[in-house]
């Protein structure tokens, strides 16, 4: 076995990888880049090197650098993790030409399927079936749009060297794909530095079902049963779980074994994962096309570790050492059921925009309170750490265990009701309600379930304002009784000789004012009036929050204030409430209007426009790069372009103006 391994990876996988090193009294070398100077896998690791820039390819892309801090260091092996240069057989040759262990698989099988349309070319003579599509070498836009009419709408452009839903777009009309393949290939470029796709008719009521494939140096394969992920935004996974929902014995062994003979033409070694488009047919018969293998871990490892009892990276580290496979088929078996949910910095009520920030506040759920199963945080960050535009938009991965579904489903939205991040805008709200959506809940999963479930999905409020507002008031309260002395007319209580005392309240929430008004009664009672509403607010510091009553209503709240805003988190959700200073904002006017503005930060594109154009409300004007997603910024109306204040390779802040727009 390895004496010391480097970790060509950062974040949470970093850190994953390092924790099962440790268990096997591994040594461990982090790598990390300027802005991960400070950031949790390096301290997590024995050792660190510092090898670039900020940005991917000034550092983690750099496999020369990589290599010599590897040599450096006396590690023996590098592992690569996910992303990055898992799947790059350069790196995977290099490593091997440098005398040092790639804990993967060989160049020749990385190569023959890390490129989309070459191993489907090869699964093709395998006789495995494959969706109808294009996956030529002729790479014409002009061969590709005939191509994509002769399949038929709707298809969708895939990044032939892809991965993690970047460089895939979805069309579903021919005067749309020009625009659509112009777009695949620039994010395709940024991310894999490879502008081939291929072009495949667009399954209806598709479910994305793979196979965890294991293979070893003497010839030894098993598949370790299935995941569906089928719930996705932007063909990037939401939700991962195991075993898949309705699949029967059967077919798992069907696509089990045809997992494995994928891997075994390719003499597969160490862990990867064949993807399969499962096509669902009325009275519920199910059909599979092989879509893809990834010839590295995946995110949603987790899950199979769950049901199997196993440690994936303790198998991978063996199998790179030259030791066999760790059991033989018959020796694996499914052991209840495991979801695993991405935490990611972005908002899911605007397009699912990525965002940046500083989390001041990182609450992990407590595993105490879940005694009959297991709850799993994965993560690379802790409170305090700021999230940056360079890299992947995920803060951490939640994995849950039960013996049933159901059990599942109960224990996830009760850890996620306990995830409470402040800092920047998360989709923890969001997860909570896919999980409790009539779909997700009784398995009626495909690739569309978020956009099927958006009416219940997006914009939703499970605290409404009557108690947002008592949960900021309250936390106001007990803020000034610990700050207050004992000379009684220091008091901030409305106490006073005689009469009662009103005190006025202003709040913005979901984007509307609000007022409110607390009346301090002589006997030291509590009156309160948000809006129509009125009624007696009964308040205490208890040991999960806030205990709140009012008008009726009941909630235990742990609030915490950021500025002017107060984040609430309650069992039945969480939402945000702006408390208004009323002399700090009296007499500000609006802000002019006629401004286009970044919505995060990132590097401008292209732009779609020049000055003096005229556009249309919803017209496209610009495109921004961020988090290695692109994102299209249109025209909030009509209008004439008066100016464009960026160049195309600019960097931009969030909330930059990027153009103006005049009547």
């Amino acid at each position: 076995m390895f004496k010391k391994i480097l970790i060509a990876n950062r974040g949470e996988i970093a850190c994953r990888v390092a924790a099962t090193a440790r268990r096997m009294a591994i040594k461990t070398v982090a790598v990390y880049s300027d802005a991960d100077v400070n950031a949790k896998h390096v301290s997590f690791c024995d050792e660190a090197i510092h090898i670039g820039g900020s940005a991917p390819k000034d550092s983690y892309l750099r496999w020369e650098k990589i290599i010599a801090a590897a040599k450096a260091s006396g590690a023996e092996a590098i592992h690569p993790g996910y992303g990055f240069l898992s799947e790059n057989e350069e790196f995977a040759q290099a490593c091997l030409d440098a005398g040092l262990v790639f804990i993967g698989p060989p160049a020749s099988a990385i190569k023959a399927m890390g490129l989309k349309a070459e191993s489907k070319q090869l699964m093709e003579k395998a006789g495995v079936p494959l969706v109808p599509g294009y996956h030529g070498s002729d790479q014409s836009p002009a061969l590709l749009q005939r191509e994509a009419d002769r399949i038929g709408y709707p298809v969708l452009i895939k990044a032939s060297a892809g991965g993690g839903g970047k460089g895939m777009r979805a069309v579903d009309k021919s005067e749309d794909f020009a625009a659509a393949l112009a777009s695949c290939q620039r994010e395709a470029i940024n991310s894999f530095g490879n502008d081939k796709v291929l072009v495949e008719k667009y399954a209806q009521r598709p479910r994305h079902i793979e196979i965890q494939v294991f293979g070893d140096t003497l010839g030894n394969y098993v598949y370790l049963f299935e995941r569906d992920c089928s719930v996705q935004r932007r063909h990037q996974k939401v939700l991962e779980e195991a075993p898949a929902p309705g699949m029967s014995q059967a077919m798992r062994q069907q696509m089990g074994e045809a997992a494995v003979a994928a891997a075994r033409a390719v003499n597969y070694v160490g862990a990867g994962t064949v993807e399969f488009i499962v096509e669902q047919r009325e009275g519920g018969a199910m059909n599979f096309f092989f879509m893809e293998m990834n010839t590295r871990l995946q995110v949603e490892h987790p899950v199979t570790e769950a049901i199997t009892g196993l440690d994936l990276v303790e198998w991978q580290l063996r199998v790179a050492s030259g030791e066999a496979l760790p059991l033989k088929q018959e020796q694996l078996s499914i052991q209840g059921h495991a979801i695993e949910a991405r935490i990611c910095a972005e908002s899911p009520d605007n397009n699912f925009l990525p965002a940046t920030g500083t989390l001041h506040v990182y609450q992990k759920p407590s595993c105490a309170t879940f005694e009959r199963g297991t709850v799993r945080i994965d993560d690379g960050v802790r409170e305090g750490d700021t999230i940056s535009p360079f890299y992947d938009s995920m803060v951490a991965k939640l994995i849950v265990h039960g013996q049933t579904r159901e059990e599942a489903l109960a224990r996830l939205d009760e850890a996620l009701a306990q995830t409470r991040i402040v800092g920047l805008s998360t989709n923890v709200q969001f997860l909570r309600h896919v999980v409790r959506s009539p779909s997700f809940a009784q398995a009626n999963l495909d690739t569309a379930l978020i956009q099927r479930e958006e009416a219940l999905l997006f914009k939703q409020e499970t605290i409404g304002l009557p108690l947002a507002a008592a949960s900021a008031i309250a936390q106001t309260l007990l803020n000034e009784k610990a700050r207050e002395g004992t000379d009684p007319f220091s008091r901030r209580d409305g106490w006073q000789t005689h009469g009662v005392t009103v005190r006025p309240f202003e709040f913005e929430f979901r984007g509307e004012s609000a007022k409110a008004a607390l009346t301090y009664r002589h006997d030291g009672t509590l009156q309160l009036q948000v809006g129509e509403l009125s009624g007696p607010l009964v308040f205490s510091r208890g040991e999960q929050g806030i205990d709140i009553e009012f008008a009726g209503q009941r909630l235990t709240a742990a609030v915490f204030t950021q500025g002017e805003v107060d984040h609430v988190f309650a069992a039945r959700g969480a939402t945000q409430i702006t408390a208004i200073d009323l002399l700090a904002h009296a007499g500000e006017t609006q802000a002019e209007g006629g401004r286009l503005t970044a919505p995060m930060p990132g590097k401008v594109v292209s732009f779609a426009v020049k000055a003096g154009d005229k556009v249309s409300k919803g017209q496209p004007l610009a495109v921004m790069e961020a988090m290695k997603m692109e994102h299209t910024i249109a025209a909030p109306a009509d209008g004439v372009v008066l100016e464009l204040l960026y160049a195309p390779g600019d960097q931009v802040t969030e909330g930059s103006e990027l153009l103006k727009i005049g009547a």
